[in-house]
Order: C-alpha cells, then structure tokens, then sequence
C-alpha cells in the first residue's frame, strides 16, 4: 500500500510538472511529449511518465498523433467555440453568485489579484497576467459557496490554456491591448456593490469578446501558414 501510494503521488507530481510547462506556454502546441525525454528531465523512470500523459489526454491537454504519439494539443476554433461557450454558461452564473454573496475582505482580495495583474502585464508576462486573472475571478467564483462549480471551471481553464496564452499574446500591445484589464476592473467594482446582474452581464461580455478575439487571431495564425 505505502508503495502505491508513493506512486501516485510522482505521478501527481510529474502530471503537474508537464502540465505546468504546456500552461506556460514552454512546451508549444504540437509539442512530441517523448516519454524517455521527459523522463530524463524530470528525474523519473518512464512509467510515471506514461501515466501523466495519459492524464494529459484525459484532460484535452495532449492528444495522440500517428507516428508521432503523444504531442501538446493542437488548437482548432470547433474546440475554441465549444469550451467558450459551455464557460459562458458556468462563469455567467459563479458571476451571478459570487456578486450576490462576496464579503468586502474578498472583494480586496480581488483588487490586489487585480493590481498584480496589471503589472504582469506591463512587464509583458503572459503567463503570470493569466494566472492573476484566474485567481481574482476564482475568489469571486468561490464566493458563489458551490465548490464544484469553481472546480469544473477550473478544469475548463486548463483545457483552454494554450487558447488564452494565444488571446493575451496576440493582443497585449495592440489597440485592443484595454480589453485585457477593462472588464476585470468593471467586474470588481460591480461585485464591491453586491451588483449580480451587471457582473453576470460583464463576465458574459468578457467572453463573448474574447472568443472574438482569439477566434480572429487563430484564423489570422492559420492564414499565415
């Protein structure tokens, strides 16, 4: 028993080390995730890894390629418009809820999520920008006081990564570059005033626009191909 579970949990451990490098961005879409590679560069035998992988898969993370085997999940706008929307359906109402019932402790918890954010984005970290952004929309969503709710949007945030690393990539910078901040800053203040309608209607806005977005830079990604 002891054995197993000290197998579980490398395999925990070397899952959230490769799943950590997908989210961030350093193993890119198409990655081959090499089973005796990564093996090596964590310091595992090959059998944890394997597992990992298949969690990966599981997760929408990696996906089986012939002659290639396992690689970092290709994006496609069918996927993109799948898991937006069923994110619209899940983040509209924790919105809803959270707004209804946040404490104001946690409404400063938002702001500070929200100042960290602003500087990750000045210092143009991607991966941190999008990590703050889900801690301060995780501490609304938790207010909502139904878990499962916050878990499942949770994975759908994983599942969704390389898409988001695309969205904020493409329009940090540019004249949309606003839209990175703007409705996080709406969705505080509508929340500071217990307002759950506007931040229902914020959040659904937040999405819409960023589907729009990365929709037009996936196809603009493509076209250059």
């Amino acid at each position: 028993m002891v054995t197993e579970v000290q197998s579980s949990l490398l395999t925990d451990q070397v899952y959230e080390k490769i799943r950590d490098a997908i989210l961030s961005g350093e193993f890119p879409v198409g990655y081959r995730l090499r089973v005796r590679d990564l093996a090596t560069l964590v310091g595992t035998s090959v059998m944890p890894v394997r597992e990992a992988i298949r969690r990966l898969e599981e997760a929408g993370l990696a996906e089986r390629e012939p002659h290639k085997g396992a690689v970092v999940k290709e994006l496609s706008l069918s996927e993109l418009k799948h898991v937006y929307d069923v994110r619209r359906l899940l983040e509209v109402e924790g919105a809803r809820l959270g707004a209804e019932r946040i404490s104001a402790a946690d409404v400063d918890r938002m702001t500070t999520e929200y100042e960290a954010m602003r500087e990750a984005i000045i210092a143009e970290d991607v991966p941190e920008y999008l990590d703050r952004d889900e801690a301060l929309l995780a501490i609304l969503y938790e207010a909502s006081g139904n878990p499962v709710l916050l878990q499942t949007i949770r994975s759908l945030w994983s599942r969704c990564r390389a898409y988001k690393l695309v969205g904020a990539q493409g329009t940090l910078g540019s004249e949309r570059g606003a839209q990175l901040w703007t409705y996080q800053r709406e969705l505080i203040d509508a929340a500071a005033g217990n307002d759950s309608a506007a931040a229902a209607a914020i959040n659904d806005r937040s999405l819409v626009d960023a589907t729009e977005r990365i929709e037009e830079l996936l196809a603009a990604q493509t076209a250059g191909d």
